[in-house]
């Protein structure tokens, strides 16, 4: 929950992650837990159905299967923020190149 009219807050797949485990393995209703994290219900509840929906899904895989798929999207993660970063570097540098 920001300013009207900042920019959404990017939270790290390991934050979401955790926030879906306290939700899931704890007793507070899920707008608690939100409250507590500082975050909008209706986003944890998305990121609960998502964690659900991804359950369902490895179900269906064999272990090396679901570990390959966890190290991919780890992978895919860092390489995004990696390029955040490296857009951001090029912006700069483009303002100051005179």
């Amino acid at each position: 929950m920001g300013k009207k009219g900042s920019r959404p807050r990017r939270h790290s797949a390991e934050f979401r992650a955790d926030a879906v485990k306290l939700f899931q393995t704890g007793t507070k209703p899920l707008r608690l837990v939100a409250a507590d994290l500082g975050l909008d219900p209706g986003l944890l509840y998305r990121w609960v159905d998502r964690a659900e929906e991804e359950r369902r899904r490895l179900k269906g895989l064999n272990p090396s299967e679901k570990d390959e798929l966890h190290r991919l999207r780890r992978e895919n993660d860092q390489l995004k923020m990696e390029r955040e970063i490296l857009k951001k570097a090029a912006a700069f540098f483009a303002r100051h190149q005179d």
